[in-house]
């Protein structure tokens, strides 16, 4: 186990180190910060004396080496559209962006998981048909297009959620969380519906065609002949083992889920650090697009990581197959 772990964090360390020189070659090749800070009417001496305060004249190597030091410290220097740390921009985006995943999250995991194991169990039902067909369009929709279907439908028509922003916010330090208030719920509701369906449906498909799957091996035809009620052997037996590769996905959903809820909060104004991105590719600002780089691809190795723990502690084969390995 021990090794397992060690040899996971130093993949984890190259996947960020391969990142980290990825938004690293932003600051070289996407535009001149210089110009950007000073501006095009900026003379030489003062284009010369800013590169070097900035260190940008020293060799390539010696620059990645302190980019990746400050990186490992959360500083990527100044937002050059806002002038702010870009710490502190990315500090204040994402509880927005955390918050609006996790209930999207939430929401796929209570709705989808139940609604894969009645469409597997009752393949032949009314009900289930529309439950494929349903996530057949949750599947092809466009997230834009769901998101402005619902503004239409729920926020213009029906009047009742409020089609952008966050709400009324709780401070907790740095901290912000809308859930403790009734108007963070009100407008939370619609964005993380949004965000959810996509992610819904494709639980919904997997844990069916999993569940499917399992029904038919042979423990299950063994658990029936002992003379086990339905219930145990579904809910027992086959759903529990379903459950395990879902696991895997689940994971690696949620941290798509906070990389691409950019259009998301794009449609809703919702002020997390997909607005922010959207806003920092306009118009150019490198710094606050290598941090978000950077962030994004820590948490997707951080979720891995987890994932491929739990994956190792939940399914008793791969214990079997390291122990015999070595």
């Amino acid at each position: 186990m021990f090794a397992f772990i060690l040899r996971r964090l130093a993949q984890a360390l190259v996947v960020m180190v391969s990142v980290a020189l990825i938004a690293f070659m932003l600051f070289q090749y996407v535009g001149d910060p210089v110009v950007f800070l000073l501006g095009q009417d900026a003379t030489a001496d003062q284009i010369r004396e800013l590169r070097a305060d900035l260190g940008l004249d020293k060799p390539f190597f010696i620059q990645f080496w302190h980019f990746l030091m400050n990186a490992a410290q959360g500083e990527f220097g100044l937002s050059l559209r806002q002038g702010a740390k870009v710490s502190r921009l990315i500090a204040e985006r994402f509880p927005a962006t955390l918050e609006l995943s996790l209930v999207a999250a939430l929401l796929a995991l209570v709705i989808g998981i139940p609604m894969g194991v009645y469409a597997a169990l009752r393949r032949g039902n009314f009900l289930s048909q529309v439950f494929m067909t349903v996530s057949l369009l949750g599947v092809s929709l466009p997230t834009f297009l769901i998101g402005i279907l619902l503004i239409l439908l729920f926020a213009v028509t029906l009047g009742w959620f409020p089609s952008f922003g966050r709400g009324d916010v709780i401070q907790f330090g740095w901290w912000s969380t809308g859930l403790l208030t009734l108007k963070g719920w009100h407008h939370i509701t619609l964005p993380a519906i949004t965000l959810a369906i996509f992610q819904l449906t494709l639980i919904m498909r997997l844990v069916r065609a999993e569940m499917l799957e399992v029904l038919r091996t042979d423990y299950i035809k063994f658990a029936r002949a002992r003379g086990l009620t339905d219930r145990a052997v579904h809910f027992g037996h086959a759903l529990k083992n379903t459950l395990v590769p879902v696991m895997t996905i689940t994971g690696l959903q949620l941290g798509g889920l906070i990389a691409f809820a950019i259009i998301t909060e794009t449609v809703f104004q919702w002020p997390g650090m997909g607005l922010l991105f959207i806003q920092a590719v306009t118009f150019a600002d490198i710094p606050v697009m290598a941090a978000y780089l950077c962030l994004i691809a820590l948490i997707f190795v951080i979720i891995n990581l987890v994932v491929d723990l739990l994956y190792f502690a939940v399914d008793p084969r791969l214990r079997v197959e390291k122990a015999g390995g070595h």
